[in-house]
């Protein structure tokens, strides 16, 4: 069973009602509720081991001083290895039974201000896969992935994201903050050509004018999710450039399940209408729609000929209704003017767009 991971009260609730061991990868951390009820944990009898990156960018102090508290209440502690420029994976695993794969740290800028996603699995090969991969990393052992749907940097995350998108049929949306990886750019672009629709909040190195790229703008963007033509998704740790598919830990998961890839396609259809692309875009194509054609000005003059008495007796009827007052009226004639030209331009600009395509 998968679903969906919505805020911090699932960690909680299953640190809460652990019975035998708790596994936790650290990255980041500075949510005093988590550490408390992991504290709590180990002080009931749950054997709690904590994994904590060797160094971060501007917060080794914190991840130092994180340390001693767990030691202090009798958590098992152990720091990555260096052989990797960085461990930036996201994980915790309850009673070997729950894995909660997250793209968010353990903060409040994440968790309260950021687009993050996290999946629970109680799937045992995954699960398995992901105490398999920690105890590895906790031992500083080498790590082979061995399970296609889990995808770990650098052990087969840029085989199993690459053929992920290469599969795609229809369509690609994409939560990323910086798509830079030269082979997954070919990729994107070859799609984009095919015809496929690839959306992507975040950014993208180089300029691709055919690419439908925005910045996520109703908040922080922290998570890297891929939904698959509407049946599949990626959600992970790793961004698609080439230093975290190939020399940093991040850790990911495919899903299948129709409710979370469900859950996940009506986020993004929300955030991607918030960010205002298509909006800008529809503007900008009628800022530079072309000028009529002399065929289509031609076309049109013709169709109207018809209109003449059409036009003649629905002012006749309107004037009747109204009175003999309304024929004296200085306005008449200039508004039966202004509404009849501006009719006709929508009329000319409907029939140039048809002509000429968007």
């Amino acid at each position: 069973m998968t679903q969906p991971h919505d805020g911090i009260e699932p960690l909680l609730d299953a640190i809460n009602s652990a019975k035998k061991n708790i596994d936790i990868l650290i990255f980041r951390m500075d949510w005093k509720e988590l550490e408390t009820a992991l504290k709590e944990a180990s002080a009931r009898g749950v054997a709690v081991r904590a994994l904590i990156a060797h160094t971060n960018r501007g917060g080794e102090p914190k991840l130092r001083s994180l340390e001693t508290r767990f030691l202090e209440a009798g958590i098992i502690v152990g720091r990555t290895a260096d052989d990797l420029i960085r461990y930036h994976g996201k994980m915790m695993i309850v009673d070997r039974r729950s894995l909660f794969l997250l793209s968010f740290n353990f903060v409040h800028m994440d968790i309260d201000h950021s687009r993050g996603f996290g999946i629970v699995t109680k799937s045992a090969k995954v699960v398995q896969e992901a105490v398999k991969l920690f105890e590895a990393d906790l031992n500083r052992q080498p790590y082979a992935g061995a399970l296609s749907d889990f995808v770990v940097s650098p052990a087969n995350a840029r085989k199993q994201l690459s053929t992920f998108i290469k599969q795609a049929k229809k369509q690609l949306l994409i939560y990323d903050p910086k798509i830079a990886d030269k082979q997954i750019l070919r990729l994107l672009e070859d799609h984009v050509k095919a015809g496929l629709e690839v959306k992507i909040i975040g950014s993208m190195a180089g300029k691709n004018d055919k690419m439908q790229v925005s910045p996520l703008t109703s908040m922080r963007l922290h998570t890297r999710t891929i939904i698959r033509d509407g049946s599949q998704a990626f959600v992970g740790s790793q961004s698609l450039r080439q230093p975290e598919l190939d020399s940093r830990r991040e850790i990911g998961i495919i899903v299948r399940e129709s409710k979370v890839v469900s859950s996940l396609l009506a986020t993004f259809q929300k955030d991607w209408e918030s960010t205002g692309f298509d909006e800008a875009r529809d503007a900008l194509k009628e800022a530079v729609a072309p000028e009529p054609t002399a065929e289509a000005t031609r076309a049109l003059a013709k169709e109207m000929l018809p209109l003449r008495s059409t036009l003649k007796k629905a002012i006749k009827q309107a004037v009747n209704r109204a009175g003999k007052g309304a024929q004296a009226h200085s306005e008449l004639k200039s508004t039966v003017k202004s509404a009849v030209k501006r009719a006709m331009k929508e009329a000319v600009k409907e029939l140039t767009l048809e002509e000429v395509g968007p």
